[in-house]
């Protein structure tokens, strides 16, 4: 395997065979430098870090379990610093490129496993998501990406960031091998017996923060997606607002942060690129009591979410508020960009729910991704409707005329 897009870090070019025969003979994987391997030192996307941790004392359940079914492992992929950020560029290692957009960003923090995918090296690979480190680079770079619900994947043998929103997640060009890659690494508890979902729900406050050329392509999408199911209505999924269910994860998720970083980020973080140590410097600085406040508000939204959903329904919005910023992006662009991606990716992120990038929609040819909300522990039901809505089955034939009024059916 040739790396032609730079998605593999340095110390990630080794590869592992099957240690075993099962459903994925044949298919190919890369994993996330977040991700342990045996003998090896995970890097996390920072040579300190790298020189500072000893080699893993044992493979992480999820890897052990994809070799067992035949999968084999072609190497580690470059993530951004401490999966600190959704941009995916890595002052390091460089920024994977893009291949569906080359002048765009990949998306992070596992941009290399997105962009591996993308470019066609491996058939999937293992990512990470926190905030939107996997459903965000699968929208910037037009391949499926999942975030199963949390706990539902042991986490044993990955990195902690953000313990209550750390999840693992993976890539795939094919449905089929999406859901192929879950019915392996997922609990049958996990939606597998389960019938799919027939309501869905439009997050109407989700889609009023998208880019203005980006709201037609995916409202004809939407209104593709709804042909599906037999009740499709429009919903405000956020009642105190989505900056304000920002804000919330932002507490969290700092507070948590640097509780797990705090140690190594004081003793060796003097060599942090400037956006990650000011993401670090502002977490430092989110007090207990303040955690607690948010924590308090999570508990209320994720009851709010779930009761929503309920065991039949899904629901519907954009993956990020439009196309992927360009490389040339100011600090302050992206800055800006990340914070509305980070109004709709907190949805799920709060509610601890799966979530599904489903590819097909693009915008003058530069991706941009729909995403499916499902719910708690219907990680298989979800991944089987991705399926049946892929790019070959509907999203393709966006030159229909939209179905006025099709979202307010009962």
């Amino acid at each position: 395997m040739v790396d032609t897009v730079g998605a593999f870090c340095p110390h990630g070019l080794f590869e592992l065979p099957p240690s075993g025969d099962g459903p994925l003979n044949g298919l190919t994987f890369a994993v996330k430098d977040l991700i342990d391997v045996e003998g090896r030192v995970t890097g996390a996307g920072n040579p300190r870090w790298l020189e500072t941790h000893l080699p893993a004392a044992r493979t992480a359940q999820c890897i052990a379990t994809l070799l067992h079914a035949g999968a084999r492992m072609v190497g580690k992929t470059i993530t951004d610093e401490l999966a600190y950020s959704l941009n995916g560029d890595n002052v390091h290692y460089g920024t994977p490129k893009n291949t569906k957009a080359p002048d765009r960003v990949p998306g992070g923090s596992s941009s290399g496993s997105a962009a591996a995918v993308a470019a066609g090296l491996c058939d999937f690979a293992l990512g990470t998501d926190s905030g939107g480190s996997v459903r965000i680079p699968a929208s910037y770079c037009g391949v499926y990406g999942v975030r199963t619900t949390v706990g539902v994947i042991s986490m044993d043998g990955v990195v902690p960031f953000m313990p209550t929103f750390d999840t693992v997640g993976w890539f795939a060009r094919d449905a089929g091998i999406l859901s192929a890659v879950g019915d392996v690494l997922l609990p049958s508890a996990a939606g597998g017996e389960c019938s799919l979902p027939n309501r869905l729900m439009i997050a109407a406050d989700a889609m009023s923060i998208v880019d203005p050329d980006a709201l037609p392509v995916l409202e004809r999408g939407i209104d593709m997606l709804a042909e599906s199911f037999e009740h499709a209505r429009s919903v405000a999924i956020a009642p105190q607002g989505l900056e304000r269910w920002r804000e919330t994860y932002r507490t969290v998720s700092a507070h948590e942060a640097w509780r797990i970083n705090a140690q190594w980020i004081e003793a060796h973080g003097s060599g942090l690129s400037p956006p990650i140590a000011e993401r670090f410097a502002y977490a430092k600085t989110v007090s207990d009591a303040a955690a607690a406040a948010a924590r308090e508000a999570q508990s209320e939204i994720q009851r709010h979410v779930r009761d929503l959903l309920g065991s039949d329904g899904v629901l519907c919005l954009p993956t990020a508020p439009g196309v992927a910023p360009k490389l040339q992006a100011t600090g302050d662009e992206v800055e800006a960009f990340r914070k509305r991606v980070q109004r709709l990716t907190s949805i799920a992120g709060l509610a601890g729910l799966p979530q599904v990038n489903v590819p097909g929609l693009e915008i003058d040819g530069t991706p941009v991704g729909l995403s499916l909300v499902g719910s708690a522990s219907s990680d298989r039901a979800l991944l089987k409707l991705a399926g049946r809505l892929s790019p070959e089955h509907r999203l393709c034939s966006l030159d229909r005329v939209a179905l006025q009024g099709r979202w307010h059916r009962a």
